[in-house]
């Protein structure tokens, strides 16, 4: 019994998403090649000045839209198999099955909105490998996004490209030269799902609180979706997360500027037209943007990014790679906001390496 339908997801996905921009053949396959070269180059760039040990570079996977829809459903199914199998066996087969579409037709919208403006994606959840393997993450990159975004901030392509790649490949080597961080977040997503309640009140409370998410966001309110159907047993669990997630998004952004000048001319110009377009976009994109925690996502940005760069200018950056030792080690969500309260518990004070 299927709590979500995958396979309309994928089909409401694809049919709503928006196409790409116009390419010739030529400059689409020139886009993919050097995506891939700049993904191995950027890889380098990123292991050298983080001084972490991360495995060899995998290809990156180059998708269009319709393709980074269907690489999601894959890592959605994985990584939230918990949680339908337990719904599944609670939930009334006619509600199970009426539900599933639904839920299918929501995924899938929500997919189209986001596949026409993610440019990249370190793959945490891939399905099962058929051999037997334990899989391991996958970077992706959107092309037509990549090249819709640099045309419509006008800027030097090669260099665009280069700069979306030392972000995502800092993700991979996050998750490949850290071996306990990939289990760590998906043991706390876990976690995240089967705190959910499932009784048929608590699920018209939920409702009801999205409902007053929703109106909330139409008169500029900051709630999103994700904070207002959790429970007080997810809230807990949400703040670890969240907490690791600021951390790796702000080592990402700071490592993406703090490399870019060696190895991007035009990276100051790229760094301020992306962020105006990041703030941009009409007032429904921006409701959409709040409702979905991609407004979050932002503000992840740029408070990791601050942490990050705090702990390195004052303790440099082999005292700073000290919060990848353990779960232990990581900054709380007020550690984030402080990161002298970081320094203190971790580094006793946080001398200069």
């Amino acid at each position: 019994m299927q709590v979500i339908d995958w396979d309309l997801a994928v089909a409401t996905g694809v049919r709503l998403v928006r196409p790409g921009p116009q390419v010739s053949r030529e400059e689409a396959r020139q886009a993919v090649a050097e995506l891939r070269r700049l993904s191995r180059d950027a890889e380098e760039h990123v292991r050298d000045f983080t001084r972490i040990d991360s495995a060899p570079p995998e290809p990156a996977t180059i998708v269009d839209r319709p393709g980074w829809i269907r690489a999601n459903v894959d890592g959605f199914r994985t990584v939230l198999e918990p949680l339908t199998q337990r719904m599944s066996t609670t939930m009334p087969a006619i509600i199970s099955t009426v539900g599933s579409r639904i839920t299918g037709i929501e995924v899938g919208a929500v997919l189209a909105f986001l596949a026409s403006r993610v440019l990249g994606q370190y793959e945490l959840f891939l399905p099962p490998d058929p051999s037997g393997a334990t899989p391991v993450g996958r970077l992706t990159l959107v092309a037509p996004n990549i090249v819709h975004a640099e045309r419509e901030l006008g800027v030097n392509p090669r260099d665009f490209r280069l700069w979306v790649c030392l972000h995502e490949e800092t993700h991979r080597v996050q998750f490949t030269g850290v071996p306990w961080l990939r289990e760590y977040v998906r043991s706390q997503v876990t976690e995240f799902l089967l705190a959910s309640e499932m009784s048929l009140t608590t699920l018209l409370e939920r409702l009801r609180a999205a409902s007053d998410a929703v109106a909330g966001a139409f008169r500029g309110g900051d709630v999103n979706l994700l904070e207002a159907i959790q429970t007080p047993e997810q809230k807990a669990v949400l703040d670890r997360v969240t907490a690791v997630m600021t951390l790796v998004e702000g080592h990402g952004d700071y490592v993406m500027d703090a490399v870019g000048p060696s190895v991007i001319p035009s990276v100051a110009e790229i760094r301020a037209k992306f962020q105006r377009r990041r703030e941009g976009g009409s007032r429904m994109d921006q409701l959409i943007r709040r409702l979905l925690g991609i407004e979050l996502k932002m503000k992840q940005y740029a408070e990791g990014s601050r942490f990050v760069r705090t702990v390195v200018e004052e303790a440099g950056m082999d005292a700073f790679n000290r919060v990848w030792t353990s779960p232990e080690t990581l900054p709380n969500r007020e550690e984030i906001a402080n990161p002298r309260a970081w320094m203190e518990r971790v580094l006793g004070g946080g001398s200069a390496s």
